[in-house]
């Protein structure tokens, strides 16, 4: 079994057509189409089913794809391992993080990093922590920052904590003051409120419904759907409230009102995830290092 008859194999899988999946992989629809009988002749199964202008994958075809997905995934983190320089002159990191760690910690984490090694592409995927972390089971990233505790128990990861933040609530200073004007606000002055809501898998949503829930009331939606950007943006309009990460507030605080949430409050816990198989590129673990020192 090669690598090249594996990544053959998954360009016909996403394709689902032998033609595209050639002109993606660069090579004749011929070669292409040998390598993938020599493919299915190595592992004694037929990996697609084929019928005129329909190509469907086989039992074994689904049970493979998975696989030669995080093979092909390894072996591009091993090529670029082994190409980085001892200086860290040259590489990559692939680092997802949800869209308000984007905002909060993360420019001043990866600027310092570019400062310190400008040879290095950082590449940056948003995303909730359930998506995220199936990416890195994939091997699609190198490292994530998610909120804990996990969507699913996944023990092929490591996780180590970061940082405990707390979350305030967000309003407009031409709307009237969250719970009555008091200089910190309890989830329960909340209910009533109308608030501007994020996305379903949104982390800061599930955490902001469950609290209301736990106080005994459903929260009133004057606006849901958006991600951190447009979560503010309605709340400077006027639309609603929010409740936010500190880190966020204070950063896009400007026509915002920033109101601390009353003990206990609110916080999540964000932390740094890899896979446990496989070591992190050189390049992502100076991130880490540098992550962790702030």
């Amino acid at each position: 079994m090669q690598l090249q008859q594996l990544q053959y194999f998954v360009a016909v899988a996403e394709t689902r057509h032998f033609t595209r999946a050639a002109e993606v992989v660069h090579v004749a629809q011929p070669s292409l189409s040998q390598q993938i009988k020599a493919l299915e002749r190595e592992l004694g199964a037929d990996l697609f089913l084929r019928a005129r202008g329909n190509i469907t994958l086989t039992d074994a075809g689904e049970a493979l794809l998975p696989l030669a997905r995080r093979i092909l995934a390894d072996a591009d983190t091993a090529r670029h391992e082994v190409l980085e320089l001892a200086q860290l002159r040259r590489g990559r990191v692939r680092l997802g993080a949800t869209p308000s760690l984007c905002t909060g910690l993360l420019p001043d984490v990866l600027r310092a990093f570019h400062d310190r090694y400008p040879g290095i592409q950082l590449l940056i995927e948003e995303g909730g922590s359930h998506d995220l972390v199936r990416e890195l089971a994939r091997g699609a990233l190198d490292l994530a920052l998610v909120v804990l505790p996990l969507p699913t128990a996944s023990p092929a990861l490591t996780t180590v904590e970061l940082l405990r933040e707390d979350l305030v609530v967000v309003s407009s200073p031409e709307s009237p003051r969250p719970g009555g004007g008091r200089r910190a606000v309890r989830i329960t002055d909340l209910e009533g409120e109308r608030l501007v809501m994020f996305r379903h898998g949104y982390d800061l949503r599930e955490l902001t419904v469950a609290a209301c829930r736990s106080a005994g009331f459903e929260p009133d939606f004057a606006v849901e759907g958006g991600e951190m950007d447009a979560v503010l943006g309605f709340v400077r309009a006027g639309l609603g409230m929010a409740v936010v990460p500190r880190m966020v507030a204070a950063r896009s605080g400007r026509g915002l009102r920033v109101t601390p949430l009353a003990r206990p409050g609110l916080y999540r816990t964000i932390a740094l995830a890899h896979r446990s198989d496989v070591a992190p590129p050189r390049a992502a673990r100076e991130l880490m290092r540098m992550l962790l020192e702030r």
